[in-house]
């Protein structure tokens, strides 16, 4: 079963946001003065409605819950130019934080992000790049919780972590 993000939207201020699920809402606050071109991408993605119908298409229990990329028919959606990488701003990916998913290619992120479920500081930067932290669950973890609790398996071109 996939989770669907029904939409994203900007709340109150730019940096934080609104994401509305199949299993409920869950909001993010955007950590614009550390990694302000993961922000402003992902505010583009926002602002042309990018993320409205695509699902959680990666959910590894215990680690990450990863979308931003496909559409309910797990068709890979079309994405702006790659950005480059501002993993070295200080951010560890803790529980909850929002991070830029990617390639081997340390500037290869386009429009597709995880949550982190723990704390996975082999994600993080050090003498070699890591995976940009550009926010923060804010409210409702309990709903990423519940999206990394239901049931996965091979799909398609999907395989079963």
């Amino acid at each position: 079963m996939l989770s669907c993000l029904g939409s994203i939207q900007p709340a109150i201020y730019a940096k934080d946001v609104s994401v509305c699920t199949d299993l409920g809402r869950f909001n993010i606050e955007l950590l614009d003065e550390e990694a302000p071109k993961h922000v402003a991408n992902f505010l583009d993605y926002v602002d042309q409605g990018f993320y409205s119908d695509t699902v959680f298409h990666r959910v590894i229990a215990g680690f990450v819950v990863q979308g931003g990329g496909f559409d309910r028919d797990l068709l890979k959606k079309q994405t702006a130019a790659a950005i480059e990488n501002e993993s070295f701003n200080g951010r560890s990916n803790n529980r909850g934080t929002i991070s830029a998913a990617r390639t081997s290619d340390p500037h290869s992120a386009t429009s597709q992000f995880y949550i982190n479920l723990k704390h996975n500081d082999s994600l993080d930067a050090d003498e070699n790049w890591g995976y940009t932290v550009f926010g923060t669950v804010t409210r409702g973890m309990d709903v990423v919780d519940a999206i990394a609790l239901l049931p996965t398996g091979a799909l398609g071109s999907f395989r079963s972590d």
